[in-house]
């Protein structure tokens, strides 16, 4: 068996019962550069490893108070982007890119999200043939981990996810603190930097059952229509990334210096009010960020809120999505206050998010600038599902290739550029993004290093 490499992935090939096969490693000490915070010279000396995620909350924003009112560096922040000044140099706002429905009904707090996440217009998730971008990327940088990515609700439901492979195949959340935990620290957890390393025999019989089925799984596939094969190829896509878990329980994992192995949190429910919610979601941020410093994942995806936000003061009689479209607007001040109380706490929840990852050290610098986030929401301002300037903001410099600090106005361009941008700085190729008016195989320039 011999280690092929390539610029972003090092893979094992050879054969097992004369079929062949590829097996991406891990992280391995042979693939850092003295200092052990680069990549080898043969991948280009880029920064070890970086990630990619998505943040997402419900009901969008008010514009006049979202948007900043200047462009480029320096911009002051609005009023609902306040809660991110600490972090205003490690946050790119993107405004103004929209979704085009392409002659679609708009469905409410789901056609605008559907196009954001694969570039093209739908009534509903169930009708995508294809990937959301996340999901695009995780194939790409995924292998190698324990967890090819991983998907959190903090409301406490895992129907929470606007993660998607195909129409009927969404990748559901872990959703609170502690399952995150029993998830990504429980039994199966290997510690990077333990000094002991034993493999488990189990994972070994466990993996040879399910390479034994690999024929088999190619004649049925040869024997179905459309429809049912693409049911069982993506159950045996689930398949195969046990058989990589398997893999890698079978390896010591490399040192991991930033990881610290954290303690349980404590049980909540995230379903009760906002404070909850905020504690449930600060709580996984936290363990998300020791998840991806102990190179459990490369990948995630964070819901603060579904789409039609369900945000509840403690008391309140009105949630977020009802005050949206029921409140007044208040002739002094302009807006709606309770509205605008709702965007900006979560504009807060999602600076405690950046918060966490910034806080872990990693090399030289910290974990955040290994890593590009991605944060948006289902529509611009609630009140109207308006699909255009969809609230957009990057978070972290991946590696040195994303610029932060800047207001960028997309001026009605499509938010398909979104995603892009988010496979280019990821170093995953690819010809394109969406279709018809969403199509194109452009990035937002601005924001590239």
């Amino acid at each position: 068996m011999k280690m092929a490499s390539s610029r972003r992935r090092f893979l094992l090939r050879g054969m097992i019962g004369g079929v062949g096969v590829t097996v991406g490693l891990p992280f391995l000490d042979c693939f850092l550069d003295g200092s052990g915070t680069a990549f080898a010279a043969t991948l280009g000396g880029g920064r070890l490893p970086v990630r990619f995620g998505t943040w997402f909350w419900g009901c969008g924003m008010i514009p006049e108070r979202w948007v900043p009112k200047m462009t480029g560096a320096g911009f002051e922040l609005s009023p609902q982007l306040a809660p991110l000044a600490p972090l205003q140099k490690d946050i790119t706002v993107l405004s103004g890119y929209g979704v085009l429905l392409d002659g679609k009904s708009n469905v409410p707090h789901v056609s605008a999200n559907v196009g954001y996440r694969t570039g093209t217009a739908m009534d509903s998730w169930q009708q995508i043939a294809g990937p959301t971008f996340d999901v695009s990327i995780a194939d790409a940088i995924g292998a190698g981990s324990y967890f090819r990515s991983l998907e959190l609700s903090a409301d406490g439901d895992a129907k929470t996810s606007y993660s998607y492979r195909s129409g009927n195949a969404m990748n559901a959340s872990t959703p609170t603190a502690l399952e995150l935990y029993h998830k990504v620290f429980g039994a199966d957890f290997r510690d990077p930097n333990a000094a002991a390393f034993v493999p488990d025999s189990g994972s070994m019989v466990r993996r040879s059952v399910l390479s034994s089925v690999t024929e088999q799984r190619r004649r049925l596939l040869g024997k179905l229509g459309a429809e049912d094969k693409a049911r069982v190829d993506q159950y045996f896509t689930s398949i195969r990334e046990v058989e990589d878990k398997l893999a890698l329980q079978l390896q010591k994992p490399p040192p991991a210096e930033a990881c610290r192995v954290p303690q349980a949190p404590p049980e909540l429910n995230p379903a009760a009010d906002t404070e909850q919610r905020l504690d449930n979601h600060k709580a996984m941020a936290g363990l998300l960020a020791m998840a991806l410093a102990c190179n459990q994942t490369k990948v995630f995806n964070m819901a603060f809120s579904i789409a039609s936000s369900d945000l509840r003061k403690a008391g309140a009689s009105t949630a977020y999505h009802q005050a949206t479209h029921e409140e007044m607007v208040d002739r002094t001040l302009g807006y709606q206050p309770t509205v605008d109380g709702f965007a900006t706490l979560s504009m807060q929840a999602f600076a405690d998010f950046v918060a966490a990852m910034a806080a872990v050290k990693e090399g030289p610098g910290r974990l955040l600038d290994n890593l590009l986030i991605v944060a948006h929401s289902d529509c611009s301002y609630a009140k109207l599902h308006d699909c255009n300037g969809i609230p957009t903001i990057l978070a972290g410099s991946a590696g040195g290739r994303i610029k932060t600090g800047l207001h960028v106005a997309g001026n009605g361009q499509p938010a398909s550029m979104v995603a892009v941008t988010a496979h280019q700085a990821m170093g995953v190729p690819i010809d394109n993004w969406g279709s018809n008016g969403m199509q194109t195989n452009k990035a937002i320039s601005e924001v590239l290093a």
